[in-house]
């Protein structure tokens, strides 16, 4: 039996391509070489027909390329050839309006064009069922292939630093202050000397753009560092900087990346972003990982990749019970007393309390910390190996082709 061809083109080369398209098929051509050839081209030959044709499978996420339109013509038209197009997509097509992306993709009709795109791919791959049951409604061959860790991977296996402190971490991008102003941490000040949190993948690049009032000319500059949202997410974690020295405050405020001498005696550390290939060396920082969300569209169909990124590093976490993180998470306290399970999970109708209120919970039991991360572990350790997602994958692609 020859072997099946199967083209892979990533919607880009640094952040989601890793997980969804490169990643995954790197590991499908080289655990399963004998049964497929693949190649992974981000700008392919969108009119030369012949290209096409040598394929059997074309996966990509979202779109063929940049242009929507076009890519919903290539679809139809490799569908014609009997070629078969999986459409992968891992966020629901419309943030909320607090997205900072929500304007954009409103005005360009970007939502629109990525639901054409699904409706008109013969399959859809997705990262957890209840995403894939509102893709349903769109197009019902939807499959899922969760996001997966290589569990070798030197970023997975970072040692972690050892400290006297209870090291609370958040770890994500620039989309999330309405999540992270959940956290109320007032309440914790009394441990500034047992607790330190961890800001991981601070950024201060971007731009703004200006309106001249009377002239209605649009101009773009360099955004300030004070102006970013990382500025504000410093804020949630210090207390508007006043639970850091006075020392630290003013090295915070200068925004540069040299080492702070004395940061790891500090109530609050900043880390600075990472590239996709190192950024999960940061949960070697903490302890404890949290994961706070609204409770909207945009977020009950996220993927649990923080749930399955701190069990790979046995990190205890504490997450919000709605959406992706109800799909391995189970609730380990009850009336005050720890019990069978591997999260403390939050409700919404308690954001105003329960954070804190688990935290200094963990800061008076560290050795439940541990716990947690060990049966977090074992949670999701084999159900979101790569290894085994991989096999999920080649089964399936081959069960395509019979």
């Amino acid at each position: 039996m020859s072997k099946i061809k199967v083209l892979v083109v990533p919607s880009d080369r640094t952040g989601v391509g890793k997980f969804r398209s490169v990643d995954p098929h790197v590991f499908l051509q080289n655990l399963y070489g004998d049964d497929f050839h693949v190649d992974i081209i981000y700008e392919p030959p969108y009119d030369d027909l012949h290209f096409w044709q040598q394929y059997q499978i074309v996966a990509f996420h979202r779109s063929i390329g940049p242009d929507f339109d076009r890519a919903h013509r290539l679809i139809q038209m490799l569908n014609s050839l009997g070629v078969i197009t999986v459409c992968d997509i891992d966020d629901y097509w419309m943030p909320g309006k607090e997205h900072p992306i929500h304007d954009i993709i409103r005005v360009n009709k970007i939502n629109e064009k990525i639901t054409a795109n699904l409706k008109v791919a013969k399959y859809v791959s997705t990262t957890t069922t209840l995403f894939a049951d509102e893709i349903k409604k769109l197009n019902k061959n939807v499959v899922v292939f969760p996001n997966a860790i290589n569990p070798n991977e030197p970023q997975f296996k970072e040692p972690t630093l050892e400290s006297d402190r209870l090291r609370v971490g958040w770890l994500g991008g620039s989309s999330h202050l309405h999540d992270l102003q959940l956290l109320d941490l007032v309440k914790l000040s009394q441990y500034k000397d047992n607790l330190q949190f961890v800001l991981c993948g601070f950024d201060t690049r971007g731009t703004v753009t200006e309106i001249n009032q009377q002239t209605g000319e649009h101009k773009k500059r360099d955004i300030l560092p004070h102006e970013t949202v990382w500025a504000q997410y410093e804020k949630i974690f210090t207390q508007n900087l006043t639970t850091v020295s006075e020392d630290y405050k003013k090295y915070l405020l200068k925004y540069t990346q040299e080492i702070y001498p004395n940061e790891l005696s500090e109530p609050y550390v900043r880390v600075w972003t990472k590239p996709v290939t190192s950024y999960a060396k940061n949960y070697s920082k903490f302890d404890v990982s949290l994961a706070p969300i609204k409770n909207h569209m945009f977020n009950r169909m996220k993927s649990q990749l923080k749930v399955i990124e701190a069990g790979f590093y046995k990190k205890a976490i504490i997450a919000s019970d709605l959406g992706p993180y109800t799909i391995d998470l189970k609730h380990c306290l009850e009336h005050g007393n720890f019990v069978d399970g591997n999260a403390l999970l939050v409700n919404e109708n308690r954001n105003h309390s329960d954070w804190s209120k688990y935290i200094e919970k963990l800061v008076k039991n560290p050795n439940m910390v541990k716990d947690m991360g060990e049966r977090l572990y074992e949670t999701v350790k084999d159900k979101y190996d790569l290894n085994n997602v991989t096999k999920n994958r080649a089964e399936f692609y081959k069960s395509l082709i019979k």
